[in-house]
């Protein structure tokens, strides 16, 4: 497959940073979902995560910025495979936040040789 087709766009650039949040499962009872965990990536529409508790794709979730303590509904949309006891999770926000993260996110065009690119001399 060629780079740059349609398949292989998505809709905001991918950050790779860890956030620390807390992912809860809505409603009552005490062996609902809750568990502090933190990202791996971000996006402007969600992020991806390790989870030792077992989710379901499709599952509603609240998540929560603990820097921030701004909370943003969300859904599961991938489902890795478990490694150590916990599976790498992609979450999508029900509603796009754009600031949720508290990131300027780059362009989608955006590359190294993009003109806003700052370069930087070591000398």
């Amino acid at each position: 497959m060629e780079m740059g087709s349609a398949s292989n766009k998505r809709r905001s650039q991918r950050i790779f940073v860890q956030v620390p949040v807390l992912v809860e499962e809505q409603g009552a009872g005490e062996d609902r979902l809750k568990e502090e965990t933190q990202t791996l990536v971000i996006n402007v529409h969600g992020a991806l995560l390790l989870l030792s508790h077992k989710v379901s794709q499709g599952q509603e979730l609240v998540l929560t910025h603990r820097r921030t303590a701004e909370s943003q509904r969300c859904r599961v949309v991938f489902l890795g495979p478990p490694e150590g006891g916990k599976a790498q999770v992609g979450i999508e926000f029900l509603t796009t936040q754009a600031g949720f993260w508290h990131v300027s996110f780059p362009p989608s065009d955006w590359t190294p040789r993009h003109p806003d690119a700052k370069t930087h001399s070591l000398s």
